[in-house]
């Protein structure tokens, strides 16, 4: 309050004008001067009366704040409102993405959970009624199966006896933590995926960093592998692995019939290797006659480095719900991305704040990520060359002007570029690029780098925390481009919505022409897809087989999802 303000009135040198609100009645004898104790009185009183209106106001205000905030029309960075530069300018967003996610979350827990889709631009691609209905049932079945509940608990003591048993009412995903971030992202939504399909429950082993990084997805319930689960050899499962699904065909461990039942008893588990060196048998996995036996399994133990999802469009047994959970088959991991992969309030403070220091005031936001796959870690002339060519090419950004001074009008657009790199030295060029010449269009481009962590450090907490930063920083970019065969790229673009320009992988340290090419579909790629066919049991192109499963732009071999014609 204005102190200023409750100083002792002064005697009035003139007659107020008697129309004015609160003015003083002129008196026919000047007024007598306050005695000390009643001016005292009155300046304390005066006090009190402000303070409660000052709190009133305060609690007006917050509780509008949170009416706001439950309507998706407020957000918060860093727990902050951000009102001049909060994206939610751009028009009023859903905070459940038109009912992917499920209310009654506690929103300061997790607050990127509801406050992601205040960044994210509104997404053309509406979750379909069927995965939505599917999605609320999963959440009732992890909630009655999920850790200590009496389920679970039967469940574990079962696989502890070391014999399996048909399954009842819970079976068992649980995908072992392996890779870099990017790698475990797919391979977590796939496993999901195929968890939603055969109606089991996904645990997630936490590894070094997941609890760290990511919020729980599912209500009142923990996708989290409890620490005292009975199987803890996960570092060393491997392609060797006795347990694998692959080995234990080949020594005849397991057989079944036609029906998916077994003449033996059910193993306890089964490890399935789906790594990028999986061997043929391992490869079965993803048979329809191997399906329905796996389906009975009541423990299923997941490693895998692959986004695996375009190869389940293959099984014919899921053909049918896949199209009814997708309609739009290159928005797989779009929406699954989002509803699953919430960051933890201390990741989502490293999003919000550069984002809104960096690139909330742009006109234009463009993302560039950039992997090299060489094990000298200097930048490389030739990779600039191609990053500029395709920015160029594509009208991504401008080209400087030769001239020293362009002149600009009021009306000059902006763009930030957030470039991700694990090294410095190409952010510093294309910044000085800008910095010393003028755009021969007469924008303004100013250039960002978050982090230059200089390799990857997968078992660093803060180095993967930057990493998802990082990730969804990009998700939040109008325009982006990628380097080919990077998980890192595919999550951004994913979770973004966004087709990006992918920049081809260079051959003998030479930037290819083109430089790049814009990618089919937002949907990440399978790089080490099986070439079998399951029936005829002989290899076949598995990316001829229907037209919404072909190969990848950035990689020959690999496998991508589609939209269907």
């Amino acid at each position: 309050m204005d102190m200023k303000r409750m100083r002792r009135p002064q005697q009035p040198t003139t007659a107020p004008d008697p129309a004015s609100e609160g003015a003083l009645r002129a008196s026919p004898t000047p007024p007598r001067l306050l005695r000390p104790w009643t001016a005292f009185l009155l300046l304390a009183s005066l006090l009190v009366v402000g303070a409660i209106l000052s709190r009133a106001q305060r609690s007006l205000s917050i509780d509008s704040f949170r009416a706001a905030a439950r309507a998706g029309s407020v957000g918060a960075a860093s727990g902050g409102l951000e009102n001049d530069t909060f994206p939610s300018s751009r028009g009023p967003k859903d905070k459940l993405l038109h009912g992917l996610l499920a209310a009654g979350f506690d929103e300061q827990s997790c607050l990127s959970r509801y406050h992601s889709a205040l960044y994210w631009k509104e997404s053309p691609h509406l979750p379909s009624p069927y995965l939505l209905e599917k999605l609320r049932n999963y959440e009732a079945l992890h909630k009655k199966c999920g850790p200590n509940t009496e389920l679970y608990k039967k469940s574990v003591e079962q696989l502890k006896s070391g014999h399996g048993t048909r399954v009842t009412e819970c079976s068992y995903v649980v995908w072992v933590s392996f890779s870099g971030l990017g790698n475990r992202m797919l391979s977590i939504a796939s496993a999901f995926l195929y968890a939603l399909l055969t109606n089991k429950v996904l645990l997630i082993d936490r590894g070094s960093d997941m609890d760290d990084l990511f919020c729980e997805p599912f209500p009142e319930s923990s996708w989290l592998l409890p620490l005292d689960f009975p199987i803890t050899k996960f570092g060393t499962f491997d392609i060797k692995t006795p347990e694998s699904y692959g080995n234990m065909l080949k020594n005849k461990v397991i057989s079944y019939s036609v029906d998916g039942t077994s003449p033996q008893s059910l193993p306890a588990y089964i490890y399935l290797h789906l790594s990028h060196d999986y061997g043929d048998r391992d490869k079965l996995f993803f048979c329809e006659d191997d399906q329905k036996f796996l389906r009975n399994v009541p423990w299923l133990l997941l490693r895998s480095n692959n986004y695996f999802v375009p190869s389940l469009f293959l099984i014919p047994a899921y053909e049918e719900e896949l199209r009814q959970l997708f309609p739009e088959a290159d928005t797989v991991f779009h929406h699954l991305g989002r509803y699953l992969f919430h960051p933890t309030n201390t990741v989502w403070g490293l999003i919000t704040r550069y984002f809104q220091s960096y690139l909330a005031k742009a006109d234009e936001r463009v993302g560039i990520q950039i992997r090299v796959f060489e094990t000298d870690t200097r930048p490389f002339q030739y990779v600039l060359d191609q990053i500029l060519a395709c920015s160029r090419k594509e009208k991504v950004l401008p080209d400087v002007s030769g001239q020293e001074t362009v002149v600009s009008t009021p009306n000059v657009k902006s763009k930030a570029v957030l470039l991700t790199s694990l090294n410095n030295g190409y952010f510093e060029k294309v910044r000085n690029m800008y910095w010393e010449q003028p755009t021969a269009t007469g924008e303004i481009i100013s250039v960002h780098q978050p982090s230059h962590e200089g390799y990857q450090q997968t078992e660093k907490q803060m180095h993967n925390m930057k990493a998802l930063a990082e990730m969804y920083l990009l998700s939040l970019t109008d325009v982006l481009v990628t380097s080919a065969w990077s998980t890192f790229g595919y999550v951004a673009q994913g979770l973004g919505g966004l087709q990006p320009w992918i920049l081809y992988k260079p051959d003998n340290q030479t930037a290819p022409d083109p430089p790049c090419r814009r990618a089919m579909s937002i949907e990440p790629c399978f790089h080490a897809p099986p070439f079998y066919d399951c029936k005829a049991k002989k290899g076949i192109d598995t990316g001829a087989l229907v037209p919404h499963v072909r190969h990848c732009e950035d990689m020959s071999w690999g496998l991508k999802l589609v939209n269907r014609a």
